[in-house]
C-alpha cells in the first residue's frame, strides 16, 4: 500500500499533538502544585483569614500566566517523546524506506506548533492576562497590600504637551483607583523641552474618576514657600481608571490586544514603553518560538535506534532547549534595559533556535 503525503502529515500531526498535550498536562500540574505551596506560605502567613479554598483559587488564577511561559518546553518534551516513540516502533524507518524525507514529517510538527502559537497569542493570552489581573486584585485583598508595599510604592505619570505630573502613592486602597499617601510633582514643559518644576501637592487620598483626581487632606507646596492647607482639590487627569490600573499592574496582566494602545498612551504621557514594546514583540514571535522548539526536538530524535546514542542525543536536545530559554531571559533583560533593541531581543532567541534545529536536520538528513 502506498503512503500518501497527506497520510504522513495527518499521522505525524496527531502523534505530535498527543505528545505535546501529555507534556503540557504534566507541566501544568507541577505549576499548579508549586503555586499552591508558594501561595500557602506567603498568603497564609500574611492573612489569617485566607482559607485553603482561597489559596486554591489564587493558584488557579495565577497558573495560566505561568503556564504560557513554559509552553515551549511542552513542545520540546512533547515532540521529543512523540518522535522517539515513532523511532522505537520503527515507524521512522518505515517512512524513510517508503521514500519519505525527514522534512516531510518534521514540517507538520513545526507547522502545528506555529498554528497553536498563533491561537495562544490571540485567544489564550488575553484570557491568561485577565486571570492574572484578577489574581493580583484577589491577592491584594487577602494580604491587605493592594498595589504596593512600603518598599515598593506606586509610581504614575500623566501629562500632555504643556505639563507633566509625576505621582507617587503608598498604596491603592480600591475599588478602582483610590490612592493613599499621595505626592504629586507638577512640572511645566518649556519650549525647548526642558521640565520646569512648579509645585508639589501632598494628599492623604486621591480618587481618579471622570478624567480628574479628587484629592483630600491636601497640602500645596510651591518653590520657596510653605505648604498651604487646601482641604480638597481637583486635578485634571489624562489617565482613565483602566490606564492608571495598567500602569501599576504586572505587564503579564496586559492582554496582547491591549498592548498597542497602551504603548501609545504610555509614550504620549512621556514615559518609556520599552517593557510593553518588548512584550509585544515576544508575543508576535511566539509562533516562531513554538515552531523552533518543535523543530529542535524533532532534529534531536531522528537518529536511528539501531545506531545507538538516541537517548544521549535527546538529552542534548533538552539541554539545548534550556540554553535557549536562558538566552531568551538574557535577551529580555537586555531589552528591558534598552541595551538591546526590543525587536532583536524579542526575535533573536526563536530565530537562533529555529536555525539550530534546521542546521541539525540538514546535517542529519542531507549531510
Amino acid at each position: 500500500m502506498r503512503i500518501g503525503p497527506s497520510q504522513v502529515t495527518r499521522y505525524v500531526t496527531i502523534r505530535t499533538l498527543i505528545g505535546v498535550l501529555g507534556a503540557l498536562l504534566i507541566l501544568s500540574a507541577l505549576i499548579v502544585l508549586i503555586n499552591f505551596v508558594e501561595l500557602s506560605r506567603t498568603t497564609g502567613g500574611r492573612s489569617g483569614d485566607a482559607s485553603a479554598g482561597d489559596v486554591v483559587g489564587l493558584a488557579l488564577l495565577q497558573s495560566p500566566g505561568v503556564i504560557l511561559r513554559i509552553v515551549p518546553f511542552a513542545f520540546l518534551f512533547g515532540v521529543l517523546s512523540a518522535f522517539m516513540g515513532l523511532n522505537r516502533r520503527s515507524e521512522l524507518v518505515a517512512l524513510r524506506a517508503a521514500g519519505v524525507s525527514a522534512w516531510s514529517f518534521v514540517a507538520p510538527a513545526a507547522l502545528s506548533a506555529a498554528v497553536i502559537g498563533a491561537v495562544v497569542v490571540v485567544a489564550f493570552n488575553p484570557l491568561a492576562a485577565s486571570m492574572t489581573s484578577q489574581f493580583e486584585r484577589v491577592k491584594a485583598d487577602l494580604t491587605r497590600s493592594p498595589g504596593a508595599t512600603e518598599d515598593q510604592p506606586i509610581w504614575l505619570r500623566q501629562g500632555d504637551k504643556n505639563q507633566q505630573i509625576v505621582i507617587r502613592a503608598k498604596a491603592n486602597a480600591g475599588p478602582g483607583v483610590h490612592l493613599k499617601g499621595v505626592s504629586m510633582f507638577v512640572n511645566a514643559i518649556e519650549p525647548d523641552g526642558r521640565l520646569q518644576f512648579q509645585r508639589r501637592i501632598e494628599a492623604t487620598d486621591a480618587v481618579l474618576a471622570h478624567g480628574a483626581w479628587t484629592l483630600t487632606g491636601v497640602k500645596d507646596f510651591s518653590p520657596g514657600g510653605l505648604g498651604a492647607n487646601a482641604g480638597t482639590l481637583q486635578v485634571r487627569s489624562t489617565l482613565s481608571e483602566t490606564t492608571a490600573l495598567e500602569r501599576f499592574t504586572a505587564n503579564t496582566a496586559i492582554a496582547f490586544w491591549s498592548l498597542p494602545s497602551l504603548i501609545s498612551r504610555t509614550e504620549a504621557a512621556g514615559i518609556t514603553a520599552t517593557i510593553y514594546r518588548l512584550q509585544y514583540q515576544q508575543l508576535l514571535a511566539t509562533p516562531l518560538m513554538y515552531a523552533a522548539m518543535a523543530t529542535l526536538a524533532a532534529a534531536f530524535s531522528l537518529r536511528l535506534l539501531r545506531l545507538g546514542g538516541l537517548v544521549q542525543l535527546a538529552a542534548s536536545g533538552v539541554v539545548l532547549g534550556f540554553v535557549f530559554f536562558f538566552f531568551n531571559e538574557i535577551c529580555s533583560a537586555l531589552g528591558r534595559s534598552e541595551a538591546l533593541p526590543v525587536v532583536a531581543a524579542g526575535w533573536a532567541p526563536p530565530l537562533l533556535a529555529l536555525l539550530a534545529g534546521v542546521t541539525l536536520l540538514c546535517f542529519t538528513e542531507d549531510g
